[in-house]
């Protein structure tokens, strides 16, 4: 399950993906159109991205998906623009901010389940540090990347917190609950 290793040329090109996309939100209102002919064909590959946004370290966007279901190049820059501009979270992007932006990648594997028979099993089970984390319960869904172990270092409080971004109470606890982890390839 280990990430896929961009060289620092790739790492770089995405990077400027992102960032350009957000250039052209705030010229068009329009995510950068992506020819996927014109990159490499190892960023043309499917893969899931999340891309984070910071201003002076303080967030300021997050978006992504959990699923590989368009080339990266494309993924990137759509979720780059995501970031910026629709982020419910946050007020749009500004162009006297954009200059200031800290762009961060986060490359997804795939999804892998993680098999239990208790909380407590589940808890001796987590990478901390390591495992990016989707809590599947019903019609609720919440995921956490693995970047979030540094706020929430204890396994017993990152999955209270997994919970509650689901949409669950924060003790709660279901036979139904299913658990996938994955790992990330880190780019900014």
């Amino acid at each position: 399950m280990a990430p896929m290793s961009l060289s620092k040329d790739y790492q770089e090109l995405l990077l400027e993906i992102a960032r350009n996309s957000i250039q052209q939100g705030l010229l068009t209102g329009k995510p950068l159109q992506i020819d996927i002919t014109d990159y490499p064909e190892k960023i043309q590959e499917r893969m899931a991205s999340f891309v984070k946004i910071s201003l002076y370290q303080e967030l300021r966007g997050c978006i992504g998906v959990l699923e590989a279901l368009r080339p990266l190049v494309i993924d990137v820059s759509e979720n780059a623009f995501a970031a910026a501009f629709r982020d419910s979270r946050f007020p749009i992007v500004n162009i006297e901010e954009f200059k200031d932006l800290e762009i961060h990648l986060s490359l997804l594997t795939s999804a892998e389940p993680i098999v239990f028979n208790s909380e407590e099993e589940l808890i001796t089970l987590l990478n901390p540090g390591i495992d990016g984390l989707i809590l599947e319960e019903g019609r609720r869904r919440g995921t956490f990347l693995p970047s979030v172990w540094e706020a929430l270092p204890r396994p017993e409080q990152f999955l209270r917190h997994l919970k509650q971004k689901a949409g669950l109470p924060a003790e709660y606890w279901s036979d139904e609950i299913r658990m996938f982890r994955y790992r990330t390839e880190v780019i900014s």
